[in-house]
């Protein structure tokens, strides 16, 4: 089955979607729509599909569409979409509040529609080991640090970038949060540009997760310790290390995995649900879990900044 697609907005992100459709096989790319006409002309040049300058135009000629528009217009232009008969994969964050994220919930609901949050990190190869290996976690730590992006100027680092470890974080722990700290400075913006959380939850498990988006290089690894082991991986180079417990030593080996581009993963996964209508790897309930902890990590920074 051949599923006609789309993309709202080609900043970026939304460019590399286009670019993503343009490859996979079971895959039309059909139209491209962003407010500025002549952006979404030259993406549709280069990837195909033809540009469109409305909604109603880019959902004529679909049935998936991912969105990759401002935060603030995702409630607007997901729920106009699904309402127009469209699946659509969501960028993160879902929304900038818990409310608008209802609304995309609830319309995918009510009009059966596929709402899939685009939490990238869950189609890195490493997670596949890192769930293989993992059974109770007790302590977890996140570095995602980066060089100030030019993009994303509507929200934090928070809601930028740290939103993926907490998405994936809350998928591995699987309990209730007992409490947070959190601090941030902003440099840059007028928003967090480096920001620290400390999570507790319920079952013992605590989480450090730091996220920067003014460091001078990159990085991108998670560290997850449980009693018998602890695993470190590396998002960027899609490598890992394990290092257990024999005797009074510490043994390490190389984690094998099979690297491949998540950004692909991720939307051959969507169309895949969308052609065969199951249930998506990230759901907009999930989406919106995260959303719920990076609002209360951004709300206790800015009561300090």
């Amino acid at each position: 089955m051949i599923i006609k697609a789309g993309v709202a907005g080609t900043g970026s992100m939304g460019r590399n979607h286009a670019r993503i459709y343009s490859l996979l096989e079971n895959v039309e790319l059909t139209a491209i729509y962003d407010q500025d006409i002549d952006r979404a002309k030259a993406v549709a040049e280069e990837f195909g599909g033809v540009a469109v300058s409305s909604l109603e135009e880019l959902a004529a000629l679909t049935q998936a569409v991912s969105v990759a528009v401002p935060t603030v217009v995702h409630r607007e232009v997901g729920c106009k979409l699904m309402e127009l008969g469209c699946d659509v994969l969501m960028e993160k964050p879902i929304a900038n509040s818990l409310d608008d994220a209802r609304a995309l919930i609830e319309t995918s609901h009510a009009k059966d529609k596929i709402l899939q949050i685009g939490h990238i990190e869950r189609f890195n190869p490493v997670m596949r080991s890192l769930e293989e290996r993992l059974t109770e976690p007790k302590f977890i730590e996140a570095h995602r640090l980066s060089p100030f992006p030019n993009r994303s100027m509507d929200i934090g680092v928070v809601l930028d970038v740290m939103i993926h470890d907490l998405e994936i974080i809350l998928h591995l722990v699987k309990s209730p949060i007992a409490s947070i700290d959190a601090v941030g400075v902003n440099v840059l913006t007028h928003r967090e540009d480096i920001a620290n959380a400390r999570i507790r939850f319920e079952n013992g498990c605590v989480a450090n997760v730091t996220a920067s988006r003014i460091s001078p290089e990159k990085m991108r690894k998670l560290r997850v310790f449980q009693g018998d082991c602890y695993l470190s991986l590396d998002y960027q180079e899609q490598s890992g290390e394990m290092y257990w417990k024999e005797g009074m030593e510490i043994k390490k080996s190389d984690v094998e995995i099979e690297k491949d581009e998540p950004l692909k993963l991720e939307l051959a996964s969507f169309i895949d649900c969308v052609a065969k209508g199951e249930t998506p790897a990230v759901t907009g309930t999930q989406g919106a879990a995260a959303l719920d902890v990076a609002l209360e990590i951004t709300n206790k920074i800015a009561q300090s900044l």
